[in-house]
């Protein structure tokens, strides 16, 4: 089947997409990428929803001093779980899946390279999924060491635990075929004219992020391997009895941990970096910058790993390092903020609901970011290691962050890929109520942190009860405005009810707005787009005829 070009030079299907199966087998052996990331977006946001349910009853628990709905060994299973979940199954899955939808159409490929791995890739988290969740069921429950399943503590729990180690080996599978996916596709499959310096800059972050999980994911699964084999085959690599060192477990844990902040944050920065030109109508200032500090954030990320170990005993040298290495890293992304900030000065702004959440990003983000800043100095972290400061920021980082990111890139190709316009009105609801409801949750916990609250607690004294009632309250709000975004902006799109959207919605009278070959294909972007490479303008954003 080939594509040809009309006098507009847009990509159409000589057979009117009679190449997309139907039903069931259509999903199951997808391997066209608009689908696969469909299948990754909805399946993240089932995980979104599982992983918040927890939280819930996490945050029900503490809205009180005492002990009111679960028991201790429960309160920090769903501690665990929720962490895991979130990580593993909500952010990593949602930025592959704007991957796999986006990639292709903004570099002019007509597909991923490996389109049957892609499918295999998809379809390895669902079993994981379930075997993670499931280990709820088992005896002696879910794991509960905290999501970092440091040893010893990990060294002494149930088959739960064994569970949780299979599906993060399998996860990692995954993110590792998705990667080299997502990296033979940029390099190799680029429209002619395309540069690596000319790509969006979603390409880039990705790119980048790609190599990051390829470096780090096998860490991850040695660290739980080795985990693995002192519970049952009578190794000592973390048990002291036998002269192991769980401080070591921590030294390997974060080397992959820390770098994984990176794998969820850079793709959001990449879809920041494509609304926020677009809603000034300018282009994104100091292009190549952005793309030297997105390197360079990647390549810092393996040398701060110790500084979440501050109070394991480090010298005071080891301290000084991890302490100024941290705080460098703020300078790159530093350079992304200042970009964006740049970029909006005096363009010609609009504040449409993608434009709102990106706005609300780099706010809520900053302050994340300049709470790690003041957790990277030794002596203030030695005070708040492992208080509800930590909780407070990187929640900041990662849910004001990535998933703020996530809604954003949603309102902003949602268009493109439904072929309708969601409601505006309605995601203008969802951005207040997400963002108040959000800084209700969570900015108290700042406070809670510095008077001394420790996490991973199912009850604490009288002192702390009314910031914890305020967070409570706030985080059912949160939870029930993605309810909201869900059933009354998700779902009436995918049943394409809505005005019909335009090629590209974002253009103002002047013709202003967004860019890139996305925006060059019709809406919804038919099933099979770019087959044969289409020509470029000299900015590698249009299609020639």
């Amino acid at each position: 089947m080939s594509a040809v070009l009309d006098h507009h030079g847009h990509a159409h299907d000589d057979h009117h997409d009679h190449g997309a199966p139907v039903g069931w087998r259509r999903w199951v052996f997808a391997t066209n990428h608009k689908d696969i990331g469909t299948l990754y977006l909805l399946f993240s946001f089932s995980m979104l929803m599982f992983g918040g349910v927890l939280a819930l009853l996490l945050r029900a628990e503490l809205f009180q001093p005492g002990l009111q709905l679960v028991n201790p060994e429960l309160f920090n299973q769903l501690t665990t779980m929720h962490g895991l979940i979130m990580v593993f199954g909500a952010i990593m899955p949602a930025f592959v899946g704007f991957a796999n939808w986006m990639i292709p159409l903004q570099i002019g490929a007509s597909d991923m390279a490996f389109a049957r791995m892609n499918n295999f890739s998809f379809w390895l988290m669902i079993p994981a999924a379930v075997m993670l969740a499931g280990s709820f069921l088992l005896p002696g429950g879910a794991p509960s060491g905290g999501w970092t399943i440091y040893a010893p503590l990990s060294l002494q729990m149930g088959p739960g635990m064994d569970a949780g180690i299979f599906a993060l080996h399998i996860l990692g599978a995954s993110s590792i075929m998705g990667s080299i996916n997502i990296i033979v596709t940029i390099l190799n499959m680029r429209a002619p004219g395309m540069t690596l310096m000319k790509m969006p800059m979603f390409c880039w972050t990705w790119l980048i992020t790609a190599y990051l999980l390829i470096a780090v994911m096998p860490v991850l699964a040695g660290a739980i391997t080795m985990t693995l084999t002192d519970r049952h085959f009578g190794t000592s690599f973390f048990n002291p009895a036998g002269g192991g060192d769980p401080v070591m477990f921590q030294h390997i844990f974060w080397f992959f941990g820390h770098p994984e902040v990176y794998i969820m944050i850079l793709p959001a920065f990449g879809i920041i970096s494509q609304i926020i030109p677009a809603f000034s109508r300018k282009r994104l200032f100091g292009y190549a910058s952005m793309v030297y500090a997105t390197g360079s954030i990647a390549i810092l990320s393996f040398v701060v790993w110790a500084h979440h170990m501050f109070t394991t005993g480090m010298p005071v040298t080891g301290q000084l390092f991890f302490m100024y290495s941290t705080m460098l890293i703020a300078v790159p992304t530093g350079v992304k903020v200042f970009n964006w900030i740049a970029t909006m000065w005096r363009g010609s702004m609009t504040f449409e609901t993608p434009m709102l959440f990106a706005i609300g990003f780099i706010f809520v983000f900053t302050i994340g970011g300049l709470s790690g800043v003041i957790l990277s100095v030794a002596p203030i972290d030695i005070q708040l290691q492992d208080t509800y400061y930590v909780v407070a920021h990187f929640h900041y980082v990662l849910v004001a962050g990535s998933l703020y990111a996530m809604f954003a890139g949603y309102y902003y190709w949602s268009p493109k890929w439904t072929g309708v316009m969601y409601n505006e009105t309605r995601g203008k609801i969802h951005f207040w109520w997400s963002l108040i409801a959000f800084n209700i949750t969570f900015f108290p916990m700042h406070f809670l942190g510095l008077a001394g609250m420790p996490r991973r607690y199912a009850d604490y004294p009288m002192q702390f009860a009314d910031f914890n009632a305020i967070a409570t309250v706030g985080s059912f709000f949160f939870g029930f405005a993605q309810v909201y975004f869900f059933v009354f902006i998700v779902l009436p799109t995918m049943m394409g009810k809505g005005e019909k959207a335009k090629q590209n919605p974002w253009l103002d009278e002047g013709g202003k707005g967004a860019e890139g070959l996305e925006w060059e294909v019709p809406s919804p972007a038919p099933f099979h787009t770019f087959e044969t490479p289409p020509k470029l303008d000299a900015t590698a954003t249009r299609v020639v005829g």
